[in-house]
Parts: C-alpha cells; structure tokens; sequence
C-alpha cells in the first residue's frame, strides 16, 4: 500500500476490511487507457525501453511529471530498476521497473503536448 498509495501517488478511494486480516484497498489511478502491441511492436519497445530485456505480458504505465526523480523515489521504496529513464523516439522519457506484488510498471513523463504527438505519429484515428 505505502509504496502505490505513499510514494508513487495514488490517492486512496475506498478501503474495505473483512474477517481473518481480509484487506482491500481502491487506489485512484487516473484515466486509464488499454495498449494492445503485437510481438513485433513490443520487441521494438523492450528495444528502445528496456535495452531488448523482455517485458512481463502484462504491464503497467504511469504518466509522472518527472520520471528521473519518480523512478529514484520508487527504488529507495522496494522497486527493482529494469531498466533507466530514457529518452524514446517518441518523445517521452520511459523508465521500468518491476514493483511490489509483482507487477512489472513504466513509467512515462511526455515532453510534448498530446496534440503535438499525434500530428506528428501520423496516425490517423477513424
């Protein structure tokens, strides 16, 4: 809880307790959006990410206002550092670690606007 809740930034929402120790708690995550990357794709990020070192199948992505200094803070708290804050051709500075309770986590600081990142993937949504 601490290192989710206390050190990376999700505020609580709910807490729910029941008989013998039972423990749930709802953290706030933000607006939270799904990627779906083929094998090819997801090589290509483990590449640019991560150095080529696999990625676990599910994994979670954080936007942080500074990945640097968010990527410290977490390891000093429990986190594994998987691979440093880099710079990603499209233009975010990516981190990953694998965190408590086993889940692998990214994090992500943009440096250019949203609308300015679309004009230029080229992407076109329909």
């Amino acid at each position: 809880m601490a290192f989710y809740r206390d050190v990376l930034g999700l505020p609580e929402r709910a807490a729910f307790e029941g008989e013998d120790d039972a423990r749930v708690a709802i953290l706030d995550a933000g607006q939270a959006t799904l990627e779906l990357a083929n094998p090819a794709q997801t090589k290509m990020i483990d590449a640019i990410e991560a150095d080529g070192q696999p990625s676990a199948r599910i994994r979670v992505a954080f936007e942080v206002d500074d990945s640097s200094e968010t990527t410290a803070a977490l390891v000093e708290n429990g986190a594994a550092l998987v691979a440093a804050p880099t710079e990603t051709p499209w233009r975010s500075i990516n981190s990953r670690l694998h965190a408590p309770a086993d889940l692998e986590v990214t994090l992500f600081q943009e440096l250019e606007p949203a609308s300015t990142r679309q004009a230029q993937s080229g992407f076109k949504h329909p």
